[in-house]
C-alpha cells in the first residue's frame, strides 16, 4: 500500500492496532509493521523530521533528526530513527530525553556544516524546514560550518526554468524519489559517499541538457532552497515601471484557486478579482485572462482533432502542457507526430497580445511586453523555445510562477487579502467560458474539447454538460464518448503525472492501447499542483482536491460554459483569424516540435543505491 492508502487503512481499522506500547509515558496502540513515527503522529505526539515525506512514502533515514530513545523488555536502551523503526510489543519510547535532544542538535549542526548560512537572502527564507529544525533544537551557532567546502559545491543555473543550488542541499533524497518513482523521469541520482555525497544529474552535464523536463515536482518536495525556479521578478518590474512599455499580464486558470494560500487564505479560495486588483495596483497596463486563450485552444485543437479523425490518424495527444512536450521530445520523440500542433493557452494569448491586440488598442507590437503568471516552472522553459517567437521577439517575455508573483507583491508592500477585488475590463481578450476554466485540472482539457466538438459535429449542444466520466483522480482514466455524425463513438483517455504517462505512451507505441484522443498533464492533478505553485511543508500535494473543486465551481457558475459560445472568441475569429484552423490561425497559433532524444542509462551501482537508498555517512 502507498502511504495514503496505509493512513486510510489505519483510520478505518482501529481494531487492527494490536501492539501495545508507550510514547512519552502515554499508552498507545500500534499496527503491525507501523513505524514509531507514524504511530506517534496518529496519537498527536510530535517528532521532528527533515528527509522523511509521508505522502510519498519516503523514509530514507538520512537526516537522523527523528531519533528517539526506545526500551524493550529484557533489552537495554537504544537510540533509533523513528521513521524506519517499527513498533514492537511492550516498547517504551521517549522522544525528548536529554540524550535525544543533544543528538538532534548535533545532527542539525552536521546537516548545516556544508549548507550556506545566508538564510536571509534564500528563496525559502521563512518557509524552510531546515530553519524550523534549527529553531526546534535551539541551535544558536554552528561549530562545524565549512565555508570553503560549502561554496565549492555546484550551482547549476543553465536551465531557464529551475536552479539547482547544491550549497543548500541536505541530501534528503526527496527530489530523487519524486522524479524517479512518481514522475518516471529519473533525471536525478545520488553520487559519491560521506561528506562528498550529493544529488547529481544522471549522466553528468547541466540541467539544460539533461533528462529533466522542468515539471518542477522536485521543487515542491525540496525542504530547503536547494531547488527553485529562476527568479525573474526584477525583469517583470523593469517592464512594469518602464513608461515606454505597455505591460500585459495574463494569469492561468489554476492561479486563481491556489494563489490565496500564499497569503494565508483557505486552500481553493477563488482570488481572481484580487489578482486583477494586485496587478493594477503595481502598475500593470492591461490584465488579461489565460482562460480566454484556453477557449481559443479548444477551437483550434478541436477542429484539428476532427480533421485528424477524418483522415484516420489516431491518437491525437493534447499539447497545452510544456512539461509533457519536453517529456515527449526528450524521452519519446517517436510520439511527436501524434501531438496536436496547437500552442498552449499561454502562448496563444501572448501571440494574440502582440498581433491582434495592437490593432485594437493602437499600440505598436514592439512596445508590448507580456508577463505570464503560471503555476508551472516548465512555462519558463516554453517561453524561450525558438519556435515560439514573432519576428525574432519572444511571444511571452517573462513567466512568473505563483511563488514569484507572491514575492513580487510582498516587495511592493501588497497583502492580497487587504485589496478590493477588481474585474477584467479588456473588451477583447478577457472573457472566458466555464470550459476555459476547467483547463486548470486534469481531465479539464478533454471535457472542454468534447463540449465543443460535439456541437461542431451535431449542430446542437450536449444534453449533459458535465461529463463526470472524464473526471477523477486516477493516474489513467478512459471513457467512450458518442460524438455522433460520421464519428460515432470515440475512445478518449486522460493521464496525469509522468510516471503513468510513460506507461500510456509505451502502450500506444506498442499498439496495445487504442484511443482517439489523449489528454496529458505532466503534474499530478494537473496545473492545480504545478511545479510553480505553493510548496507545503511536510507534504507533497495536500490541497489538490480543494483547488480542483473550486475550478469546477467556477465552471458551474458561468453563464457561458462552452468555448465556442465565448463572444470575444467569436469576435476574434470574425475580425482577425477568419476561422479555426484557417491559414492565418495556423500560422499564428500552431507550432512544431523537435526530436531531443536522450538515452536513460543506469549503472549497477545506481540500481543498488536505489534498492537500499543508502544513508549518508558523516
Amino acid at each position: 500500500m502507498c502511504s495514503t492508502e496505509t493512513a486510510d487503512f489505519y483510520a478505518r481499522n482501529p481494531a487492527e492496532a494490536t501492539i501495545s506500547l508507550s510514547i512519552n509515558g502515554k499508552a498507545c496502540k500500534g499496527f503491525h509493521n507501523e513505524t514509531i513515527l507514524s504511530c506517534a503522529r496518529r496519537h498527536d505526539l510530535y517528532i521532528p523530521t527533515l528527509c522523511e515525506l509521508d505522502d510519498i512514502d519516503h523514509t530514507p533515514g538520512t537526516c537522523r533528526v527523528c531519533v528517539v530513545d526506545i526500551a524493550e523488555p529484557g533489552k537495554s536502551h537504544q537510540v533509533v530513527t523513528s521513521c524506519n523503526t517499527p513498533v514492537r510489543q511492550g516498547m517504551a519510547v521517549d522522544t525528548r530525553t536529554r540524550q535525544v535532544r543533544e543528538m538532534q542538535k548535533l545532527q542539525v549542526e552536521l546537516l548545516m556544516a556544508d549548507h550556506l548560512q545566508d538564510c536571509a537572502t534564500c528563496i525559502r527564507h521563512g518557509d524552510c524546514e531546515l530553519q524550523d529544525l534549527a529553531q526546534f533544537v535551539g541551535l544558536r551557532e554552528n561549530r562545524f560550518f565549512d565555508r570553503a567546502r560549502t561554496e565549492a559545491r555546484p550551482i547549476d543555473d543553465s536551465s531557464p526554468a529551475i536552479i539547482r543550488d547544491m550549497t543548500r542541499c541536505v541530501r534528503c533524497q526527496r527530489c530523487v524519489a519524486v522524479c524517479r518513482y512518481f514522475q518516471g523521469v529519473d533525471a536525478l541520482m545520488m553520487s559519491e559517499t560521506g561528506v562528498d555525497r550529493l544529488v547529481e544529474l544522471r549522466g553528468g552535464g547541466v540541467q539544460a541538457n539533461s533528462l529533466c523536463v522542468s515539471c518542477g515536482q522536485c521543487v515542491l518536495v525540496c525542504p530547503t532552497g536547494a531547488l527553485g525556479e529562476r527568479d525573474e521578478t526584477d525583469k517583470a518590474l523593469d517592464f512594469i515601471y518602464d513608461p515606454e512599455i505597455t505591460t500585459v499580464v495574463q494569469f492561468a486558470p489554476a492561479v486563481r484557486v491556489a494563489f490565496g494560500e500564499e497569503f494565508g487564505m483557505a486552500p481553493g479560495t477563488n482570488v481572481q478579482g484580487l489578482v486583477v486588483a494586485a496587478c493594477r495596483k503595481i502598475g500593470v497596463d492591461i490584465v488579461l485572462d489565460t482562460n480566454f486563450a484556453a477557449d481559443v485552444v479548444i477551437m483550434e485543437e478541436g477542429i484539428e482533432l476532427l480533421e485528424r479523425l477524418k483522415g484516420g490518424k489516431k491518437p491525437t495527444f493534447t499539447s497545452c502542457c510544456p512539461g509533457w512536450i519536453n517529456f515527449a521530445e526528450i524521452h519519446y520523440p517517436d510520439i511527436l507526430p501524434m501531438l496536436s500542433s496547437t500552442k498552449s493557452p499561454q502562448q496563444v494569448l501572448s501571440t494574440l497580445a502582440k498581433t491582434y491586440l495592437p490593432e485594437k488598442i493602437g499600440v505598436p507590437a514592439d512596445k508590448i511586453r507580456v508577463i505570464s503568471i503560471m503555476p508551472c516552472t516548465a512555462k519558463k522553459d516554453e517561453a524561450v523555445r525558438p519556435q515560439l517567437q514573432i519576428d525574432g521577439m519572444p511571444e511571452t517575455d517573462v513567466v512568473l510562477t505563483t511563488r514569484e508573483f507572491a514575492r513580487l507583491l510582498r516587495r511592493e508592500g501588497i497583502h492580497l487579502p487587504d485589496l478590493e477585488p477588481s474585474d477584467f475590463d479588456n473588451p477583447y481578450m478577457s472573457e472566458f467560458s466555464g470550459a476555459g476554466a476547467i483547463f486548470g485540472t486534469t481531465g479539464g482539457v478533454m471535457e472542454a474539447a468534447v463540449r465543443t466538438i460535439y456541437s461542431v459535429v451535431n449542430g446542437k449542444e450536449l444534453d449533459e454538460i458535465e461529463l463526470t466520466q472524464l473526471r477523477g483522480f486516477e493516474g489513467i482514466r478512459e471513457a467512450r464518448v458518442d460524438l455522433g455524425g460520421p464519428f460515432g463513438e470515440v475512445k478518449v483517455a486522460m493521464v496525469h503525472g509522468l510516471g503513468d504517462t510513460r506507461k500510456l505512451v509505451e502502450a500506444v507505441l506498442a499498439g496495445e492501447a487504442d484511443y482517439d484522443f489523449i489528454e496529458v498533464m505532466a503534474c499530478p492533478g494537473g496545473c492545480v499542483d504545478g511545479g510553480g505553485s505553493l510548496r507545503s511543508k511536510k507534504a507533497y500535494l495536500p490541497h489538490a482536491m480543494a483547488r480542483r473543486e473550486t475550478i469546477y465551481n467556477v465552471d458551474r457558475q458561468k453563464t457561458v460554459r462552452r468555448s465556442h459560445e465565448n463572444e470575444q472568441v467569436k469576435t476574434l475569429y470574425r475580425d482577425f483569424l477568419e476561422a479555426p484552423n484557417s491559414e492565418k490561425a495556423h500560422k499564428l497559433l500552431h507550432t512544431h516540435y523537435t526530436d531531443r532524444r536522450r538515452a536513460m542509462q543506469r549503472s549497477v551501482k545506481e540500481v543498488w543505491d536505489d534498492v537500499k537508498m543508502s544513508t549518508m555517512i558523516y
